[in-house]
């Protein structure tokens, strides 16, 4: 199988995100079509990813190789999940927002009991996570490879339209519009700018 993505530099993780829109992932029982991605470059152009300081052991992951799983806790609570792209030692991610589950509806369900209805099984990048039954043990893992617990395959056929916009919930670079989704899909997240938490 080929990865179209793959083979791309850290310069275009922009193009990278868009080639995943589509694309299915496979995990713990779980399918789900990929319908919204962010971009995150590791250049010093980007503050709002985690590699824009430098390698850490948090993000050590995002500088290469390509084709390997970065997941990350936020709140406390939720899990992320980014693929990482680009040349190696050179930082980039896929971060993966959104999704329609397309099989396992019943195993995503157990996962995801709050969820309204299956629509909103896979429709956020914790909830994603949470439906395909990935956590901080899957961090370092290939999607490429055959080795790790998920898996990426291509779609049927074109995925369009795609449409292009600011990130969600970023604090920094609110406006480069690195976020990408399927046009008209209800998974998709509504946009919301990211508003700083006042001192109570």
């Amino acid at each position: 199988m080929t990865y179209p993505w793959l083979d791309l530099p850290a310069t275009a993780v922009d193009q990278a995100a868009r080639m995943m829109l589509g694309w299915r992932l496979t995990a713990n029982g779980v399918v789900v079509r990929l319908t919204e991605v962010e971009a995150y470059s590791g250049l010093g152009a980007d503050p709002a990813s985690h590699a824009h300081r430098g390698r850490t052991p948090r993000n050590a992951i995002m500088f290469g190789p390509a084709g390997f799983l970065y997941v990350y806790q936020i709140y406390g609570m939720y899990q992320c999940m980014n693929i990482v792209c680009g040349e190696d030692g050179v930082a980039a991610a896929v971060l993966l927002r959104a999704g329609a589950v397309v099989e396992g509806a019943e195993t995503a369900r157990t996962r995801r009991p709050g969820a309204r209805n299956d629509t909103d099984l896979a429709a956020g990048p914790g909830k994603l996570t949470r439906a395909l039954g990935i956590g901080k043990a899957d961090y370092g893992t290939s999607v490429v490879d055959g080795t790790g617990p998920l898996t990426i395959t291509p779609p049927d056929g074109p995925v369009d339209p795609i449409e292009a916009g600011p990130r969600v919930g970023v604090t920094s670079a609110h406006d480069v519009a690195w976020r990408f989704w399927i046009k008209g899909d209800p998974t998709v997240s509504a946009y919301r700018r990211h508003t700083p938490r006042r001192p109570a």
